[in-house]
């Protein structure tokens, strides 16, 4: 079940070679002028992978190691979109999910406190009223008692009224999935999304066998332990060049490195083949599903649109060259994927921008730039094969 159908040149995809090499400047630029060590770019168009290139380093020290194509990157947030979302949505196409189940009804533990009224469709619409985030870590670092902690953290907001991007509600569903199924997300990942569509590269906690294929991140993970602040004091912290093992303070520390919201692991290929099927359903989601994903969710919040798990197409998103009914995500690593429906159009760009330290903000107008820099490289009318799936507004 291959998300991208054939290898092919520019042209066979719709695109225009001197400004896909445009955009490969940029990437050439974005290195040499350090918004990131090394990057991965793709750009796949009504099935057909138009273009695919590796620029710079997946890791400068403690030596150098050039990015190669099969790079394995810390996906950081894209998790949410490419591990979690597929898995919820397949959950849901067999009738073992509810998207407006309270999550009371699964997690008895979390309750009172405006609680009781939050929704798996809250959740995944970051509108569940909790807090963006916190170093639960500091409280334990047995995963079996986050969700202890999770539920002793109380709502910032009333359910549904603010748009607040809450890992700790995507952590929240992670354990709320767990339970319904009594499996774990990792072995749930594998059954429902990697095993169907032939993913041999997407997995959490990579093996050490592999961790010379995976891009480098952060020497220690200053980032965390800046927003820890005093209470991080004393804190076992990691030291050493981080690279095939998760970033994210909350997933390695407390979680064992699979979490609802950070963990995985995966190429540009693989992404962009997850990313495929949010516009082509079948046999791996159906219509519904993908709409339902894909609508907006948010109509009645403040904050900016999205859907379950997505982000949709507003003015200062990163993708906002494409067309109105497109969708993405970010991930805090350098990652990043989005997908324009209307012109069949999956891009992935992939960098190791933390590495070897420090939050690199020039990430994000840098981000802005390559994907308008694609938009301009389609030749428009060419949606020749690509399928459509018409997004409702909820």
């Amino acid at each position: 079940m291959d998300g991208i159908v054939r290898e092919g040149v520019p042209e066979d995809a719709g695109l225009q070679p001197d400004r896909i090499r445009e955009a490969e400047q940029l990437v050439e630029e974005g290195v040499r002028s350090g918004v990131f060590a090394g990057a991965v770019m793709l750009v796949s168009r009504n099935g057909i992978l138009g273009w695919h290139g590796a620029y710079g380093y997946a890791q400068l020290v403690p030596s150098p190691r050039p990015m190669t194509l099969d790079t394995l990157f810390d996906l950081a947030s894209l998790t949410k979109v490419t591990a979690t979302l597929p898995v919820v949505m397949r959950l849901l196409d067999f009738g073992i999910l509810d998207l407006d189940a309270p999550v009371q009804t699964v997690i008895a533990e979390f309750h009172d406190g405006g609680r009781e009224a939050v929704t798996v469709r809250h959740l995944l619409a970051h509108t569940s009223g909790l807090p963006a985030w916190r170093p639960l870590y500091l409280r334990t670092r047995k995963r079996e008692d986050v969700l202890q902690v999770l539920c002793s953290i109380p709502l910032a907001n009333q359910p549904g009224e603010v748009v607040v991007y809450s890992d700790l509600g995507m952590l929240l569903l992670g354990f709320f999935i767990e339970r319904v199924t009594g499996e774990r997300l990792d072995r749930l990942f594998h059954q429902l999304v990697a095993e169907p569509l032939e993913l041999k590269e997407t997995m959490f906690t990579p093996p050490p066998e592999l961790r010379q294929r995976c891009a480098a991140t952060e020497e220690g993970n200053e980032v965390e332990k800046e927003m820890a602040g005093e209470d991080g004091r004393g804190f076992p912290w990691r030291t050493h060049v981080l690279c095939g093992e998760v970033h994210d303070g909350n997933a390695y520390y407390a979680m064992e490195g699979v979490a609802a919201h950070a963990g995985l692991f995966s190429t540009a290929k693989e992404v962009a083949r997850i990313a495929q099927h949010w516009f082509t359903p079948g046999s791996f989601l159906s219509a519904s599903a993908v709409a339902e994903a894909t609508m907006l969710q948010t109509r009645h919040a403040k904050g900016p649109p999205r859907g379950l798990g997505w982000e949709l197409y507003h003015p200062e998103v990163f993708f906002a060259a494409f067309g109105s009914r497109s969708f993405g995500h970010t991930g805090f690593t350098g990652t990043s994927v989005a997908v324009d429906p209307d012109e069949g159009l999956v891009v992935v760009l992939l960098t190791n921008r933390v590495h070897p330290r420090g939050n690199n903000n020039a990430i994000e107008e840098f981000r802005r730039r390559f994907y308008a820099a694609i938009r301009r490289a389609l030749v428009h009318g060419s949606t020749k094969g690509g399928s459509r799936c018409t997004r409702e507004e909820a």
